[in-house]
């Protein structure tokens, strides 16, 4: 399979080696910027403006409506975890119930986020994303009127199912909105607007929680608008996102990826840096910070619900900063080191946010403003390995056409399974020791732990990439 120009006829009936003529259009596995993989080049009828011909002026509207959307759907998750202080109280609950309700949302994640995918594929992604987002909404609305912790655990796990929907399906719609030059802008512009909002909503919510003693009900208050919200979301979705055509995830992973299947994501864990990955998720135990982070500030370092929501948005811009960072450390440490410059800043990475989460859980303090400090340089330190370090490292060693399979394999199943069952335990051990304790035994420890465990990767990394470089080689030289 080799480079062939863009303008040459690809429909004539003898079509010429790798070109493929289908209904839609004509399709050729080709090299693109050195991605080999499976690309329109003539035309096709599924996406009008795949060739960058189009115009895509028009869609500002749509992209505010999928930002707040993933905004709404975000803040939902966090709500729970906001207002559990007046949950406990309400329902008599101790942290191991926000163990479980934190886990119930992960393993929805793992299990829905998929069938969701599929359900839009089947039936348009614009009408399943107006449900999930919109309608589903009602039940977020009905679990502010749970009568007691069973109804509301009930209700909250039916509103969950439907809260994860959201980024699948927008992802899989943008490649059809933007055309190829425009993507990465449009994806930074929807992360862009759902942070932006959700800084804005988390704390605007938190309001019915103002005070040293807050109104009993507030979290009640707090669902209901959430549920609101969200329904108009929905309509918005329904008023400003046009979908230009149905059945598209099968068709975007055949036009550009090839068709998903267990079976290569299983041979990716022959892959030994893929492999060491697996090892070390056990040791990435973030998100099991963030459960009970908002919590613990309020349970233990004396502030109130609404000034947690303060914290947690200033985390949020935090970790925006970190995500930014990241990627640009990591471009000087390849420049000083070359490939094993990933592996130092990861390391360097793992030993600074195990200090920072040191800073925010260990050090007595008490009051807002040094709850405010501590986190917003945990979220600077935050994403600074996983956008710098892990995603870009997993990309250089996967065949391109299974970059999303390795992804989906080691951080939405393999990752997303143990982060949900070390949530639901850990949960119960704040609650029979103290959330610091929790903090320091599974998140301070496991990442300076982790920071050893990376050694390993100098040996196998570098060379991994090198076998990689060689694969795409052949592929785009025909030899392979």
């Amino acid at each position: 399979m080799g480079n062939t120009p863009m303008g040459d006829d690809y429909t004539r009936p003898d079509p010429i080696s790798g070109a493929v003529s289908t209904d839609t259009g004509s399709l050729l596995a080709r090299s693109e910027g050195g991605a080999p993989g499976v690309a329109v080049i003539d035309s096709d009828s599924r996406r009008p403006d795949a060739t960058g011909e189009e115009s895509t002026t028009g869609n500002g509207k749509a992209m505010a409506a999928m930002g707040f959307s993933q905004a709404v759907d975000n803040s939902e998750g966090g709500l729970v975890r906001s207002f559990f202080p007046l949950i406990g109280a309400a329902f008599g609950v101790a942290e191991g119930m926000l163990g479980v309700m934190s886990s119930i949302s992960m393993f929805a994640r793992m299990i829905f986020g998929p069938f969701w995918a599929m359900m839009a594929d089947r039936f348009g992604r614009k009408r399943i994303l107006v449900l999930v987002t919109g309608v589903w909404g009602l039940w977020t609305v009905a679990s502010g009127f749970a009568p007691d912790f069973t109804w509301l655990l009930i209700l909250y796990a039916i509103g969950v199912i439907g809260t994860v929907a959201s980024e699948p399906i927008i992802n899989g719609l943008l490649p059809d909105l933007f055309k190829q030059s425009q993507r990465g802008k449009a994806y930074g512009t929807i992360r862009g607007i759902g942070t932006f909002v959700g800084v804005i909503l988390g704390p605007a919510v938190g309001l019915f929680a103002l005070g040293d003693d807050p109104n009993p009900d507030a979290w009640r208050y707090a669902m209901w608008t959430m549920g609101g919200i969200s329904v108009l979301s929905g309509i918005l979705i329904a008023m400003w996102v046009k979908d230009p055509r149905s059945n598209t995830a099968r068709d975007d992973m055949m036009a550009e990826a090839g068709r998903f299947r267990i079976s290569d994501g299983v041979k990716l864990f022959k892959i030994p840096t893929v492999a060491l990955m697996v090892g070390m998720l056990p040791l990435v135990t973030s998100l099991v910070l963030l459960s009970f982070y908002a919590n613990f500030l309020v349970a233990e370092r004396g502030i109130s619900v609404f000034q947690g929501t303060l914290a947690m948005a200033a985390f949020s811009l935090g970790a925006v900063f970190s995500s930014v960072m990241g990627g640009r450390l990591a471009d000087r440490f390849v420049r000083k080191l070359g490939e094993k410059g990933r592996i130092t800043l990861m390391q360097l990475y793992l030993v600074a946010f195990a200090g920072a989460v040191a800073l925010a859980t260990q050090v007595p303090y008490q009051g807002f403003l040094p709850a405010l400090v501590f986190t917003l340089v945990l979220g600077m330190v935050f994403s600074i390995g996983f956008s710098g370090c892990v995603l870009p490292m997993v990309s250089n060693v996967v065949p391109r056409q299974l970059n999303a399979t390795g992804f989906a394999m080691l951080f939405s199943l393999v990752q997303g399974g143990i982060t949900a069952l070390i949530t639901l335990g850990v949960g119960f051990i704040a609650a029979a020791t103290s959330s610091q304790t929790m903090f320091l035994w599974f998140v301070v420890v496991p990442y300076a732990l982790n920071a050893l465990y990376w050694f390993l990767f100098y040996r196998v990394y570098p060379r991994d990439v090198e076998r990689q470089k060689e694969r795409t080689e052949q592929v785009e030289a025909g030899t392979f």
